[in-house]
C-alpha cells in the first residue's frame, strides 16, 4: 500500500510506503518525506507484529523460552535457538559434547546460506529480475530437505536444546550435504551472471544508500551491513563459540560501504559458509549429541550473556536469574533493529527509487526488529 497522506508546510509531500508492501518484506510501514524524487525524512514505524516476546520468556522455563525466539528472526531460527542455549548453559557452566558443538554450528552455517539465497533472490526481484527468485529457491529447498530430515522442519527448526540438540542427526546427513555442496559450487556461477556483473544492477546498487565506517559503528550495525562498511564485527571472530576457533574461514569485509558492498559481503560469506561445511562434515566427533541435565532447570542467581552472528549480524542474549525455574528477565540485541536504525541516514538526498535497494541490502526480518 503506497498512500498519500499529506503535504508539509513546505510543500514536501509525506506518504506511507506499508505496512503492507512487496518491497518492505514484512509489516514494516516507512513515512517519507519527499520533495519531488528526493527523499528528506524517512521515518520507520513500529508495532504492527509486536508479541511481547521479551515478556513472554519471562513466564517460560529455560526450555521453553528458546523456541519462542525461532519466531523473531525465522531465517535464523536455528541460530538464535542456539545463541539461547549457549546463554543459559553459560548459567549452568554445561559442558557440550563435541559431537553436539560440530552439529550446531553444520546446521548454524546451513541454515545462513539458505539465508543469504532467500535475500539474494528477494532483492533481486524488489529491483525488477524475477528470475534469479527460482534460481536461489533452487539451492534453499534443498537445504530445507536437509533440515526437515534432521529436525523435522523446514523454517522454525527448534532443534537445539540447552546440552546440546534434541536428536541424532539423520542417517542421511553427510550424503545429502555433500550432495548440496556440489550442486552449489555448480551454480553459484549463475549467481554472477545473472546479477553480479549485470550493469544495470550495478548502476542500481553502487554509490546507492552509503553508510561510512563510523557511521556503521554509530548506529550500532552488525553482520553484513556494518561489514559491507568495513567493520570488522563477526562474532564467530572476535568471541569464536563451539568449534568456530578450529575452522578455518575469512571474514569477508568491504569498504565502499554502499548497497553494492553489502551484496558482495553476502554472496561472499556463502562461500565462506561452505568452506566452514566442507571441513566439518567430514570430522562429525562419534559420541553423545546431548549433555546429561536435570529434567527442571534452575539458574544461579545472577546475570548471564551470550552472543552469536546470525545471517543478519549479532543476536545477544541476556537473562537475569534469581534462581528460579524461569528467567526473572530477559532481553534479546537483535540486528535489524540497529540496521534499520540506520536507514534515514543512508538515503537521505537519495531518489526515492533507491529507497528499495537500500532496504534490500538492509535484509530486513520484521519480527527480529519488532519483539
Amino acid at each position: 500500500m503506497i498512500e498519500e497522506i499529506g503535504t508539509t508546510a513546505e510543500g514536501d509531500l509525506v506518504i506511507n510506503i506499508g505496512p503492507q508492501h512487496p518491497s518492505t518484506h514484512g509489516v514494516l510501514h516507512l513515512v517519507v518525506t519527499l520533495k519531488g524524487e528526493t527523499i528528506k525524512k524517512v521515518e520507520p514505524h513500529l508495532g504492527y507484529i509486536h508479541r511481547s516476546i521479551e515478556k513472554m520468556c519471562e513466564s517460560l522455563t529455560y526450555r521453553q523460552f528458546i523456541y519462542v525466539t525461532s519466531r523473531m528472526d525465522y531465517l535464523s531460527a536455528h541460530i538464535n535457538n542456539h545463541g539461547c542455549a549457549l546463554c543459559v548453559e553459560k548459567g549452568l557452566q554445561l559442558e557440550i559434547p563435541s559431537r553436539a558443538q560440530v552439529i550446531r554450528v553444520l546446521m548454524d552455517e546451513l541454515t545462513r546460506i539458505a539465508s543469504h539465497e532467500l535475500w539474494w533472490g528477494a532483492m533481486s526481484m524488489d529491483l525488477g529480475a524475477f528470475t534469479p527468485f527460482f534460481h536461489a529457491f533452487r539451492e534453499r529447498e534443498t537445504i530445507n530437505d536437509i533440515m526437515e530430515e534432521t529436525c523435522g522442519a523446514r523454517l522454525t527448526m527448534n532443534y537445539v536444546v540447552p546440552g546440546g540438540v534434541m536428536y541424532d542427526l539423520h542417517p542421511d546427513f553427510q550424503k545429502r550435504v555433500k550432495d548440496f555442496m556440489k550442486l552449489y559450487k555448480l551454480k553459484i556461477g549463475e549467481y554472477d551472471d545473472l546479477i553480479t556483473g549485470n550493469i544495470i544492477f550495478q548502476n542500481r546498487m553502487k554509490n546507492v544508500g552509503v553508510l561510512s565506517k563510523e557511521d556503521a559503528i554509530s548506529y550500532g550495525c552488525s553482520g553484513p551491513v556494518a561489514r559491507g562498511s568495513g567493520v570488522s564485527c563477526d562474532i564467530r571472530k572476535l568471541y569464536p563459540y563451539e568449534v568456530y576457533d578450529k575452522v578455518q574461514f575469512e571474514e569477508v569485509i568491504e569498504t565502499a560501504g554502499d548497497s553494492f558492498a553489502r551484496y558482495l559481503v553476502r554472496l561472499k560469506e556463502m562461500n565462506q559458509s561452505i568452506s566452514i561445511v566442507e571441513q566439518l562434515i567430514d570430522n562429525i566427533p562419534e559420541g553423545d549429541f546431548q549433555a546429561k541435565t536435570k529434567a527442571v532447570l534452575k539458574l544461579p542467581k545472577g546475570e548471564f550473556y551470550s552472543r552469536v552472528e546470525t545471517a543478519r549480524g549479532e543476536f545477544g542474549v541476556y537473562i537475569v536469574s534469581e534462581g528460579g525455574t524461569t528467567p526473572y528477565r530477559i532481553k534479546f540485541r537483535s540486528p535489524g533493529f540497529s540496521n534499520l536504525s540506520a536507514l534515514d541516514h543512508m538515503v537521505r538526498g537519495s531518489k526515492i527509487g533507491d529507497l528499495v535497494a537500500t532496504m534490500g541490502t538492509l535484509d530486513l526480518v520484521i519480527p527480529d526488529i519488532d519483539r
